[in-house]
């Protein structure tokens, strides 16, 4: 399988203010793992959180203020993040471009519960 991401609609996410959602490559097409791609526009923020699988992060674009389990770090352009299943997070992006990064999860149901 091979497509360019710019033929994938984006998705709001209610969940959070200016966050979207691109699947690059679905649970259909990938036996064991879902590739993501998350945009949260310059201003814009997910709440501290919950999900049921692990994430695997690479940061593509931007600077945010990530707070995993109650401590906080600035990721940016480049930076990893392995946030393990059921462990609170949120984003909140900061300086002047939005925040983008690839998310890698395990094909399982992903539970998300907003704390």
């Amino acid at each position: 399988m091979i497509k360019n991401e710019k033929e994938i609609k984006e998705q709001k996410v209610d969940a959070g203010e200016g966050v979207s959602i691109k699947v690059l490559i679905s649970s259909e097409i990938a036996p064991h793992f879902a590739m993501r791609k998350f945009r949260i526009k310059k201003g814009g923020f997910m709440p501290y959180h919950t999900n049921s699988v692990e994430h695997e992060q690479y940061v593509l674009n931007g600077s945010a203020k990530v707070v995993i389990d109650g401590k906080e770090y600035v990721v940016k352009k480049d930076d990893i993040l392995f946030i393990p299943a059921g462990i609170p997070h949120s984003y909140e992006v900061i300086g002047d471009e939005d925040y983008e990064f690839l998310c890698l999860v395990p094909n399982q149901e992903d539970k998300v519960e907003i704390v």
